[in-house]
């Protein structure tokens, strides 16, 4: 009787069964054995796509970070190009916040990574910024990008009334926000995006000169 063939792998298989296991169990249960199992083969079969976990996790951070959009670098002005590419960046991290804390190890080893920065600090010298302010800038948006999909400031907030009454007299809708999460969020995001962006706005001004128009920078 001949023995049932083994599944076949690939590097997409393998990246979304791991992409499955840190949505749903978070970072920390990803390992070896673990994805072995959901794939159905052995362990050492794996390495012949990836030869380590680290390698195994960048492709996935990779794979995420390579959904943002950086077309609007160069076709709009800097401040328009900085929003929209931040909204798509959040888009595509709040899918996957358990991997966020995986963006900050070995940028270098992941060609999506290494083109969005290129794309980000590239658009903003184009506009006249000073290069050590566009990588300030980067730096600056890419935290508050981050920060903002590592989880739900909604849903930290328990739904139980009782709990604030009396004690927390500032936070009596509080019990109601979780019934609010995606606006609550959302709305967050926006409110410190647009803080930002009118933060370096002026800036702007005064760095490059208020001869120049603050949102120019887009190609002609």
């Amino acid at each position: 009787m001949a023995r049932p063939r083994q599944p076949l792998l690939s590097r997409d298989r393998i990246t979304g069964a791991a992409l499955r296991i840190v949505d749903e169990e978070g970072l920390q249960a990803l390992s070896t054995r673990r994805l072995a199992a959901v794939l159905g083969v052995t362990g050492p079969s794996l390495y012949n796509h990836f030869r380590t976990m680290d390698t195994l996790v960048d492709a996935l951070v990779d794979q995420v970070v390579g959904q943002v959009d950086l077309s609007m670098f160069g076709r709009l002005d800097w401040r328009t190009a900085l929003r929209d590419w931040a909204r798509s960046y959040r888009a595509a991290l709040a899918g996957h916040p358990n991997l966020v804390p995986a963006l900050t190890r070995r940028a270098a080893h992941r060609p999506h990574s290494l083109r969005l920065a290129d794309a980000v600090f590239g658009g903003l010298v184009a506009a006249g910024w000073p290069r050590a302010h566009a990588t300030h800038i980067g730096a600056s948006m890419r935290y508050f990008i981050t920060g903002s999909a590592l989880g739900s400031f909604a849903a930290g907030f328990p739904t139980d009334a009782e709990l604030y009454a009396g004690t927390y007299p500032h936070l009596d809708q509080a019990h109601l926000l979780a019934q609010h999460q995606r606006s609550v969020d959302e709305g967050a995001f926006e409110t410190g995006l647009e803080a930002l962006l009118e933060g370096l706005e002026a800036q702007y001004a005064r760095v490059v000169g208020t001869a120049e128009n603050p949102r120019s920078g887009a190609a002609q």
